[in-house]
């Protein structure tokens, strides 16, 4: 408890710094707010505002959130943030239920992205194909949870927004 009160104590003089950051758009402050609407703890608490700021605040100080708002606000909601967190949280199952060609964590993420049935299990052989050449690569190992987890993002956004998209609408 002690650990989470510094960090918050630590966090306000950068989050005073960073608010103004925040994009402009049509008028001052119609943008979404990075800490309750962006990041990790809006996509994990999106109906409880208190707990996506505090998580967030927690998290990376909102350094992701305010990063988030400010270079690409669309992202700040919807199912490509929900997706981006549950890959970020869930990884290690992840690469692990792609291995062997499915399971809860998988077929969790598809539902997140609104694929159909009938596409699963091409998405799972090329995600599958992925993830062999990204465990063997020589830095895997080295990388941190983010950077796996980006790169599976991005294959599935890839493939989900891409190749599959007319069967992956949620």
């Amino acid at each position: 408890m002690k650990r989470i009160t510094l960090a918050l104590l630590a966090a306000i003089p950068l989050l005073t710094i960073m608010a103004p950051a925040a994009p402009a758009a049509d008028k001052a402050g119609s943008g979404p707010n990075p800490f309750s609407d962006c990041g990790i703890g809006a996509a994990l608490f999106s109906e409880t505002k208190w707990a996506a700021v505090t998580s967030n605040v927690i998290w990376d100080v909102g350094t992701t959130a305010v990063a988030s708002a400010t270079m690409s606000p669309q992202t700040c909601s919807g199912k490509e943030a929900k997706t981006a967190a549950f890959i970020f949280h869930t990884y290690d199952n992840l690469i692990e239920e792609t291995a062997k060609g499915g399971g809860v964590h998988v077929a969790t993420m598809l539902d997140m992205s609104g694929c159909t049935q009938a596409v699963r299990a091409a998405i799972v052989r090329e995600l599958r194909d992925g993830a062999a050449r990204d465990v063997s690569a020589v830095d895997y190992s080295s990388q941190s949870q983010r950077e796996k987890a980006e790169r599976m993002y991005a294959r599935v956004h890839a493939l989900t927004d891409g190749q599959y998209a007319s069967s992956c609408t949620a």
